[in-house]
């Protein structure tokens, strides 16, 4: 009963970061939000989440385990209630916000808990079964929430957590035994405040800045100067600190596997959210895709990557990390190089193959790189490698996320402008009397179907060049695997949550 009730919390924390996807185009328009701004529905979630990670260990030794879970369910489920009765887009970003708060603790206590309640001999089987809990996200998240948001609105992709957080609470409550709190641990309250001021500032930089013309807006030089000011302290304060009092420890940047591995989880943390944020609004808003179909034809990926993961997890301490990881690199690249060949022309299959095959790439990365990043550290520095690792590949999504949705509404204007120069009535192509007569240039109505239709276009060739964008992006890191020295034959394998949440 206790591995239910945690699995349920872990299902819920892992479904919403993929389950509003498919739903973005519907609640644009219900919250009269532009396609940049919608995407803050992600982008708030994950860096709430990204920010409070951290916390976890000192909230759970301060106030106890059971306490801290049971509030962090109540608390993720009475948020999903605030955003599905949202009616405007700030406050559905305040509800994600908050939903990533409470939600942050939920996948590494019920980590923690599943290993404490199995003796040692069965952690790994304890760990396959969190690990399918987990991946349950991404591969039923699209498909749920497409089916949910047709089949009764976006609201019920947010309502949809209650019953299962209210089964959640009342098993954790019911059969997990309650534990005094340690007070043994200290927590660098300065490092971490400052710390979360400088992430908030750059996410509110980069999701705002596009509306605001950047650096012409006094807002956005506001939150330059914040973001500046903060991470100085924050770097000035955590120097100063001793080892293992600050927030950051900085013996950790002087492990080359480490940092590899930070830039590496980095990158992997924008491709695959990014790809998950640009599809379902490619299919529904180019090509007219149901939200249901849309759900089904994106969830294969999250297949591909539970698959590839169950495979090479038994390729680790066979098979020399750095060429798993350069495989799963190379595969990621090729089905980011299939998605640069997307036309407005697409069937179903061209899009569940690339998204399968990315799938593959990414689960053959997750396992080795958490593996290698580990190997090297020193018992004591990997809870606090955990943590910045777990940290910095939510900021790679949260920037990810931001940085192609911008580059998406640029682009398109650019893409716009371009094909309008070339659209004259001398133009070959209205010598063809059926185009001549769809696109009569000398009437309004004619017009303005053909500049939704070069709307259209280029629209399609932005979210090409996002995609070429993640490809070369994924390549460039590929010879930086040299720097990454592989564990001693029979050293032990640290697989953390952090690759794979």
């Amino acid at each position: 009963m206790i591995t239910i009730s945690i699995m349920l919390a872990t299902i819920i924390q892992a479904l919403d970061g993929t389950i509003a996807n498919v739903a973005l185009p519907h609640m644009q328009g219900s919250l009269s939000a532009s396609q940049d701004q919608i995407t803050w529905v992600l982008t708030s979630f994950i860096v709430a989440v990204a920010i409070t990670t951290p916390l976890t260990g000192w909230l759970c030794d301060r106030f106890g385990q059971k306490n801290i879970f049971l509030i962090s369910v109540a608390g993720f489920t009475f948020a999903s209630v605030l955003c599905g009765l949202s009616g405007s887009l700030g406050q559905i970003v305040a509800a994600r916000l908050l939903q990533g708060v409470f939600g942050a603790a939920l996948v590494p206590l019920s980590q923690a808990v599943l290993l404490d309640i199995n003796p040692r001999e069965k952690h790994g089987s304890a760990m396959a079964v969190w690990g399918m809990g987990v991946m349950i996200g991404p591969i039923l998240g699209p498909t749920l929430g497409g089916w949910l948001t047709d089949s009764y609105n976006w609201r019920w992709v947010f309502f949809i957590n209650v019953p299962l957080g209210t089964m959640a609470f009342y098993g954790i409550w019911k059969y997990i035994h309650k534990t005094p709190a340690a007070r043994r641990m200290s927590f660098d309250m300065f490092g971490f405040a400052t710390l979360s001021i400088a992430i908030g500032s750059l996410q509110m930089l980069l999701d705002r800045g596009e509306q605001n013309d950047w650096f012409s807006s006094t807002e956005t030089w506001v939150e330059a100067i914040i973001l500046a000011m903060s991470f100085s302290y924050f770097v000035a304060h955590t120097a100063l600190r001793p080892a293992g009092k600050s927030f950051l420890d900085y013996r950790l940047l002087k492990n080359p596997n480490y940092v590899t591995g930070l830039l590496f989880i980095f990158i992997v943390g924008m491709v695959l959210f990014a790809t998950r944020a640009l599809a379902p609004s490619m299919l529904q808003g180019l090509m007219d895709y149901p939200a249901k179909i849309a759900g089904l034809v994106t969830a294969p990926s999250g297949l591909g990557t539970m698959l590839a993961m169950m495979v090479v997890g038994r390729l680790v301490g066979k098979v020399d990390l750095r060429i798993l990881l350069g495989v799963g690199f190379s595969i990621t690249a090729f089905s980011l190089w299939q998605m640069t060949r997307y036309t407005l022309v697409l069937s179903q299959s061209d899009i569940v193959w690339p998204g399968v095959i990315q799938g593959i790439g990414l689960g053959l990365v997750f396992v080795p790189l958490s593996a290698a990043t580990f190997a090297t550290l020193t018992p004591e520095m990997r809870a606090d490698g955990t943590a910045i690792y777990s940290l910095v590949r939510n900021i790679g999504s949260s920037i990810g996320i931001a940085l192609v949705q911008t580059l998406l509404v640029r682009n398109t204007q650019i893409a716009h402008s371009s094909l309008v120069e070339k659209v004259t009535s001398t133009s070959a192509a209205f010598q063809d009397s059926t185009v001549a007569s769809v696109y009569n240039l000398a009437t309004t109505t004619s017009l303005t179907t053909l500049n939704g239709e070069i709307t259209r276009q280029a629209s399609m060739i932005a979210y090409v060049n996002d995609y070429w964008l993640m490809m070369i992006m994924t390549l460039m890191v590929i010879p930086l695997l040299i720097l990454i020295r592989p564990p001693k034959k029979n050293a032990p394998i640290e697989i953390d949550h952090a690759a794979m949440d």
